[in-house]
């Protein structure tokens, strides 16, 4: 079997869905690999790398001519979807739910199409999760991008001149990339407070040295599924934000995670909210490119009212292309090798993480 890659070309991407050591695997696993050339420049990865992990670096015309996978990070673009042909596979991000027309054209094409931010929350699937991989960069790079736009320091620091209290930072969503904003947060010397609607995540925020702040005398039953968060009633979002209201006044830095699944991102907090927040704060919302957790935000772009400064910065793992585009290509290899074990495709709809990914099979989209 014949495994390609090709360029990622969504604005802004630096990342690469295989990176060379990722190849030299795929190679000794007795797999053809196929890079277009250049796909992994801005990641820092060159073509003489590739090569001598043992790909053919060609063009991207000869890449889908040849290739039996085609192994991507994004979607397919408009101008990738004519280069398919009838019984190629697709591994990559597809977001079925918010792409009908990308699945049903994949579909009409013949087209197998693996959807990788579907893989479910098992454990012997932990290690081709690309989400979490990819949010545990993200989490990490926002508190990093949010200390850089805050006019304050995060630890407490004592000068012959008087001491300087620690910064106060809330973390809304204690999932993967949450788990690490805590870290990353206290690592630099935050006090640190989190809040999440699956009350199971309060320990896990709690090792990690943040005040959880529960949310009282709510219905907390089926407010997860699969590891993700469910969608959440008007009445425990209102009571969410009661018991969240103070220590969010009191931040400096808060970051928004919140995402649920083939959802609009949930609305945390409000323009009302931001008003009554401490001038100079900042908002670093993650959830941006799928809605926004923050009512002002807006994607790839700095907004600063009532004196908040409020940053919607989408597609954070490629701001760490290296680090990024290894895990991911790491993941790539667990699954490949999983859906190949003998080197060619075993489609076994009864397995959960086959079942839970295949979008598009035998010209019908399994998911919309």
């Amino acid at each position: 079997m014949k495994i390609g890659t090709i360029k990622e070309t969504r604005p802004g991407e630096r990342r690469v869905a295989l990176t060379p050591s990722v190849v030299r695997d795929l190679t000794g696993k007795g797999f053809q690999v196929l890079v277009e050339s250049g796909a992994g420049l801005d990641a820092h990865f060159q073509d003489d790398e590739y090569r001598e992990a043992g790909a053919s670096v060609t063009s991207k015309k000869e890449v889908f001519e040849q290739a039996d996978v085609i192994v991507k990070i994004n979607p397919p673009s408009d101008e990738d979807l004519p280069l398919f042909r009838k019984g190629q596979i697709f591994v990559g991000l597809l977001f079925p739910y918010n792409n009908p027309e990308l699945t049903k054209t994949l579909a009409e094409k013949g087209v197998t199409a693996f959807a990788m931010e579907l893989i479910p929350r098992i454990s012997r699937a932990q290690n081709m999760d690309v989400l979490s991989s990819q949010s545990n960069l993200a989490g990490y790079k926002a508190v990093i991008i949010g200390a850089d736009a805050l006019e304050k320091i995060f630890p407490l620091m004592m000068t012959a001149a008087g001491t300087i209290r620690p910064a106060r930072v809330l973390i809304y969503g204690v999932g993967v990339a949450g788990l690490q904003a805590i870290a990353t947060a206290k690592r630099l010397g935050a006090i640190v407070e989190a809040t999440d609607i699956r009350p199971e995540t309060k320990e896990e925020a709690e090792s990690l040295g943040a005040k959880f702040i529960q949310v009282e005398d709510a219905d907390l039953k089926d407010v997860s599924e699969g590891g993700y968060a469910k969608e959440a009633s008007e009445e425990f979002l209102r009571k969410q934000k009661e018991a969240v209201d103070k220590s969010l006044f009191q931040a400096d830095l808060v970051i928004t995670t919140a995402l649920v699944m083939g959802r609009k991102a949930p609305r945390l907090i409000t323009e009302e909210q931001i008003k009554q927040m401490k001038h100079g704060a900042v908002i670093v919302d993650m959830a941006v490119e799928q809605g926004g957790n923050v009512e002002l935000s807006r994607p790839d772009e700095i907004v600063t009212k009532h004196g908040v400064t409020i940053i919607g910065k989408t597609n954070l793992p490629s701001l760490l292309a290296v680090n990024a585009s290894e895990l991911y290509a790491k993941n790539m290899y667990n699954f490949l090798t999983f859906l190949m074990p003998e080197g060619e495709p075993k489609i076994d709809l009864d397995d959960e993480i086959i079942d839970g990914t295949l979008t598009v099979y035998q010209g019908q989209v399994r998911k919309s």
